[in-house]
């Protein structure tokens, strides 16, 4: 854009300082023009314009301007990022990585998603036989429980029997080897409460991102 314009709009003492800048640079400026070459102007430390056929090293570390012979600017150059600025850009490179990456998952996942469930009858299907199967092995893990509850009971009465005597070893090894099955069966048990929660919370949260996308695709039928 031509100088003049920003010339008038600028205060006295900045005109002046603009004046005497380019008064300085004029033998450059006029050899700059007949070689075609640029001239670059910044303001330095104390806000004085400063202008050469070179970049003045007074324009070092910040912004300036690359003018044409003709006194239109090519280019204005940004100064250097500080290191702050540098930090909070690279921050912000990571969470747009990190989102893309998010986003990119969640289309993975939603897809395959529409892929393993032909309806929401079928996820409800799916859902109902692997409850199912944990419910079937809960069965006969209780029932186990129950036949060693029983035998722990009967070895508890024989022990009994024995309470001013020391208690033979077979008896005292069986009463130990029938509580530590029971604390494993218990514990097993626990593990199969868990993992049919677990059943249900992951259907229930396919079954939520299922109605919603199946939702979304369907056509508008107004």
């Amino acid at each position: 854009m031509p100088w003049w314009p920003i010339v008038n709009a600028m205060e006295p003492r900045r005109l002046a300082e603009l004046l005497l800048a380019v008064l300085l640079v004029l033998p450059a400026a006029a050899q700059a023009q007949g070689s075609g070459r640029t001239i670059y102007c910044c303001e330095d430390d104390a806000g004085r314009p400063v202008c050469g056929d070179v970049l003045p090293g007074a324009c070092y570390g910040k912004a300036y301007r690359e003018i044409s012979p003709q006194g239109t600017v090519r280019r204005h150059v940004a100064a250097p990022l500080t290191p702050e600025e540098v930090a909070r850009r690279q921050a912000e490179e990571r969470r747009r990585k990190l989102e893309e990456t998010r986003a990119l998952q969640q289309r993975r996942l939603d897809q395959a998603l529409l892929e393993t469930y032909a309806s929401l009858n079928d996820l409800d299907d799916r859902r109902d036989r692997a409850l199912a199967e944990v419910e079937r092995s809960l069965i006969d893990l209780r029932e186990r429980l129950e036949v060693l509850d029983a035998r722990h009971q009967k070895l508890l009465e024989e022990k009994e029997f024995y309470r001013d005597r020391e208690v033979p070893r077979d008896l005292a090894d069986d009463l130990r080897n029938v509580e530590g099955e029971i604390a494993a069966q218990r514990s097993v048990i626990d593990a199969k409460n868990r993992e049919a929660g677990a059943i249900r919370a992951r259907f229930e949260e396919d079954r939520r991102r299922y109605v919603e996308l199946t939702r979304n695709a369907a056509p508008d039928k107004r």
